[in-house]
């Protein structure tokens, strides 16, 4: 079964070019059938992760796949499908952005699967990256559906790489920042 979570779990990271490359190949119906499965699958994988807000996310996330994947065969319109990434963006905006108002900020809880005891500076400092992260999942949402309405070519493009590409680019920057403030304050 991990075998099955872990594949899906990277044809779901690559969405877009399996939508793209699905829908030149093979049409509506079978690529709504192949991502439905995945959807499943995702939705099963999600009870495997530790943290509860990861599990919600899979299951919200593997569940709206599964409904966008019915509207596209049900209306034959593949359409349908550029809105996953849409609605990732949405799932994790609400859970990054709800973790504000709590104890712990989402990037706090992820921090202290690694270090259990975070110093104050570090949980200020975790509160700040919740809130950046926030931001580019406003942006990059926002990308992500402005594309929905361009050409799949052009979505597949942006939600495929560059989206990733900033993600990944953050993270980096992120990194390199708390390697910054762990040394100014230790």
């Amino acid at each position: 079964m991990k075998l099955l979570t872990i594949l899906s779990a990277i044809v779901l990271l690559a969405y877009p070019f399996a939508v793209y490359y699905g829908l030149n190949q093979w049409g509506v119906g079978t690529v709504a059938a192949v991502l439905g499965v995945l959807f499943i699958l995702r939705i099963i994988g999600g009870n495997k992760t530790r943290l509860r807000e990861l599990k919600y996310i899979a299951w919200v996330s593997g569940a709206m796949g599964l409904v966008l994947a019915l509207l596209a065969i049900t209306f034959k319109d593949t359409s349908w499908f550029t809105y996953y990434p849409v609605i990732v963006n949405m799932l994790m905006l609400t859970l990054f952005a709800s973790s504000l108002w709590q104890k712990e900020s989402m990037v706090e809880r992820f921090a202290r699967l690694q270090e259990p005891e975070l110093p104050d500076y570090a949980v200020s400092y975790t509160r700040t990256v919740t809130k950046v992260w926030c931001l580019f999942f406003v942006i990059n949402g926002s990308v992500s559906l402005l594309t929905s309405f361009i050409s799949l070519d052009i979505w597949t493009l942006y939600n495929g790489l560059i989206s990733y590409l900033l993600a990944g680019s953050l993270f980096a920057c992120e990194f390199l920042v708390r390697i910054y403030i762990k040394r100014k304050n230790e």
